[in-house]
């Protein structure tokens, strides 16, 4: 047996991209590489600024919508929607973490991206309530804050996040 044949091939573990496409939504969580966090955090102002309009910009090229964004001290969590067919939420969210991820570089190199990020397409039968809801809570579940409303590192693109949770939207 030679070694080439030894190699374990990784498994992929992504949908295929057209899953991504069209008036679907999903629910990133995008993390620091580990150990480059000490002193430093994605929850200074400085950041959140800036990554809010990077994720802007991002949205309005590649029709999408972010109906709830929350930045967590080592970690992101965000939920992409696409308003038409022609949305296309994996290039949206490999373009903002490109982007970020070069801000950082230029910024505050002591910080970076984990390589991979968590993703879940949200089924249709799926409330986005239930995701948006779980995702603003995590600050109180993590004890930064006794309510969601007291966290303000919360918010939303290109929509209104009142609008999201009244279920208008």
């Amino acid at each position: 047996m030679n070694r080439k044949s030894m190699v374990i091939e990784e498994r992929k573990h992504r949908l295929p991209k057209e899953f991504y496409k069209g008036t679907v939504s999903v629910a990133f969580t995008l993390c620091l590489k580990r150990g480059a966090t000490e002193g430093h955090s994605l929850v200074e102002p400085e950041i959140v600024r800036a990554f809010t309009d990077i994720l802007a910009s991002v949205m309005i090229k590649e029709g999408c919508i972010v109906p709830v964004y929350c930045f967590m001290p080592d970690h992101q969590h965000l939920i992409i929607t696409g308003v038409n067919k022609d949305s296309d939420i994996w290039r949206a969210i490999v373009s903002y973490k490109q982007k970020t991820g070069f801000w950082m570089s230029t910024n505050n190199s002591r910080i970076r991206w984990q390589k991979d990020f968590y993703d879940h397409v949200i089924r249709r039968d799926e409330s986005i309530m239930v995701q948006v809801t779980y995702l603003i809570n995590n600050p109180v579940r993590k004890g930064l804050v006794s309510s969601w409303e007291e966290y303000p590192f919360i918010g939303s693109v290109g929509c209104k996040l009142e609008d999201i949770l009244n279920g208008i939207i």
